[in-house]
């Protein structure tokens, strides 16, 4: 199983010497393939180079063996290494599984509120926070895109972008149904609630990924509403794309220019058509997704977040959580890091 890896440690040491070759850093195009080949290959390779340092520190432990003098220090520290051994192999096994291509991908997020009237909207907003303050705990950037408030200081709907390495391998498991269950502040007579947001997320399409006919496309620009500062309100400068084969529609209002606006506004229509033709075209990637846990179809209830008991349930996997404030607080790396791992596992049991 683990020949690969010694092709993968050839291979990355390739490019490592290519990408410090003049004739190579002159031809940008070839430059650039080289590196995001190269940073592809990173983890195997230095996962790979692990696992061979350890087993050269269990051969010169089982090597002391022989020795009277320092048979006792190599069996101790044999019983130290050998378990290192079986872990490791198991991270070079999760290693080889077949890997999501838009795993490296950045982020399109999309968060509605759904039932439960402005409560949901609240809810909403309450979620927004905690991805941005997710994403600011793992290093992503967080770009607005688009918000549509409610006067009560809610999210009828939020799209925005989370920019960095892996944002998508990290933020995939959130597509579906979250269920909120609290007394909300709307309600005079104190009864708990259930209220639900639907929440969306989507790998960023490259530019060289989906080419999109400017002809198929319907651009109009209008007064930006809602909240916004000087010029966001008295300018034309918000935009809404048609693409008019699908009939998808995206808008944009959160920036000023209303160049900005429709370039954000053609990220996020790039990302929506990408993943249709995904899921239309592509029998492999279908079959990928069905893979991980859950389906990551916006209509799947997939978290309850119960304020009066502090839990958060995740239903795909049984977990539950009493740490509901630190959740909402961003910390989300307990349940995205259990969700990952059944999904490893899942993967583990259906190549074997």
């Amino acid at each position: 199983m683990f020949d690969k890896f010694e092709w993968i440690k050839s291979r990355y040491e390739e490019l490592s010497e290519a990408i410090v070759q003049p004739e190579v850093i002159g031809d940008t195009a070839r430059y650039q393939a080289c590196l995001k080949e190269r940073a592809a290959l990173e983890l195997q390779y230095e996962a790979w180079m692990r696992y061979q340092a350890l087993l050269a520190r269990i051969a010169q432990a089982e090597e002391m063996l022989t020795d009277s003098d320092l048979a006792e220090l190599a069996r101790e520290e044999l019983d130290e290494l050998r378990p290192q051994r079986a872990g490791m192999e198991q991270e070079l096994r999760i290693l080889l599984l077949p890997r999501d291509p838009d795993d490296e991908h950045n982020v399109i997020l999309e968060v509605r509120g759904g039932a439960g009237g402005e409560e949901s909207c609240l809810f909403a907003a309450e979620l927004v926070r905690m991805y941005s303050r997710y994403a600011e705990r793992r290093g992503f950037r967080v770009e607005p895109i688009y918000t549509q408030d409610t006067e009560l200081g809610g999210v009828k709907e939020c799209c925005f972008s989370i920019v960095g390495r892996g944002a998508f391998a990290r933020m995939k498991y959130e597509s579906g149904v979250h269920r909120v269950q609290r007394i909300p502040v709307t309600d005079a007579n104190g009864k708990r609630q259930t209220s639900t947001c639907t929440v969306a997320v989507l790998p960023e399409a490259e530019d060289v990924e989906m080419d999109i006919d400017p002809k198929d496309l319907r651009i109009d620009v209008y007064r930006s509403t809602g909240h916004g500062g000087q010029c966001v309100n008295t300018t034309d400068s918000a935009v809404r794309i048609t693409h008019l084969p699908t009939g998808t529609v995206v808008t944009c209002q959160d920036q000023k220019s209303q160049l900005k606006n429709r370039d954000k506004a053609m990220q996020v229509l790039r990302a929506r058509l990408m993943e249709q033709k995904r899921a239309e075209a592509d029998a492999a990637y279908a079959e990928n997704r069905r893979i991980q846990v859950g389906t990551g179809d916006r209509s799947e209830r997939i978290r309850t977040y119960n304020f009066h008991e502090g839990r958060v349930t995740d239903h795909r996997i049984g977990l539950t959580l009493y740490a509901i404030d630190d959740i909402m607080d961003g910390d989300l790396d307990p349940i995205i890091d259990a969700l990952q791992a059944e999904e490893q596992a899942a993967r583990l049991r259906n190549l074997t």
